[in-house]
């Protein structure tokens, strides 16, 4: 297999284990070259911290695009994560359209709700400037409150497989290649993942764990760009992505010290020992 390259475009939260500190190692240990653009520097994550600093690099991008233009610096996939303004994303659908290599993949984690709203200091138009980001993607991973924000369909925590491919063909009409839909429940104990390809949807199942761990949906995210990149196809690699995923939460379980995120670190050599060649 090629040699990859992979440009993941999220922010360093310097402590907490999500989007680029999660990023770069994961897909890092896939044995894809990662390459970093920081859209933010933050002390700490948002999320149990209090006082954290914040430092915006929204006006630092275009120089680092027109940097990199000037070195004929070209990616095989570009994969975007948590994006802290409508500038950003309009910046980053610049940089899909003058770095990929021919054949390079977009991959967009439209990260900006979950549990039925918005993160703090998103907006309506954010979400409308996603779309646009969203329909230049070949792969979007949207959870189902980012997926119904994105269609405007009613966000509901009661549903079934009618109410999920509805949901998935409004987010194809976007304009978007394939959907990996997180956070997809049709009964107590138990979640996972419908992969949406062709009109044609894939459910995988696998086991809930109750209570929520951030940046579960960054190593998610990695997990399955690492997979991707090894060529699994789609339904592979969230299958993949999933397990490795629920495996770092275990591996978390029962260290109170440990809140702030999951021990990724630790499922690596399990997660690369699943990436075995899909030729193989």
């Amino acid at each position: 297999m090629a040699y990859k390259r992979v440009l993941t475009i999220q922010d360093i939260s310097c402590i907490g284990q999500c989007s680029l500190t999660v990023a770069l190692p994961i897909i890092s240990a896939c044995g894809i070259e990662t390459c970093i653009l920081p859209s933010a520097v933050l002390s700490t994550h948002t999320g149990g911290f209090k006082g954290y600093t914040f430092r915006d690099l929204t006006d630092d991008i275009p120089g680092i695009q027109k940097h990199w233009q000037k070195e004929k610096i070209k990616f095989d996939a570009i994969y975007t994560g948590y994006l802290g303004s409508t500038k950003q994303i309009s910046y980053v659908k610049d940089i899909m359209k003058t770095t990929g290599n021919p054949g390079s993949l977009n991959i967009v984690d439209p990260a900006m709700a979950d549990n039925g709203k918005l993160y703090p200091g998103f907006d309506m138009p954010f979400v409308e400037e996603m779309k646009t980001l969203c329909g230049m993607a070949d792969i979007i991973l949207p959870n189902i409150t980012e997926a119904c924000l994105l269609t405007g369909m009613e966000f509901r925590t009661d549903y079934n497989e009618v109410y999920i491919k509805e949901l998935l063909q409004k987010l194809s009409e976007l304009g978007t290649g394939s959907i990996i839909l997180t956070g997809v429940s049709y009964c107590s104990g138990s979640t996972g993942v419908t992969v949406f390809e062709k009109g044609h949807a894939s459910y995988y199942e696998h086991r809930s764990i109750a209570g929520g761990c951030h940046g579960t949906g960054d190593v998610y995210a990695s997990a399955f760009v690492g997979a991707l990149m090894n060529g699994h196809n789609s339904f592979e690699s969230a299958k993949i992505a999933a397990d490795y995923t629920v495996l770092c939460i275990e591996n978390t379980q029962g260290d109170e010290t440990h809140w702030y995120g999951v021990k990724f670190e630790t499922a690596l050599p399990q997660l690369i020992e699943k990436l075995r060649p899909a030729d193989d």
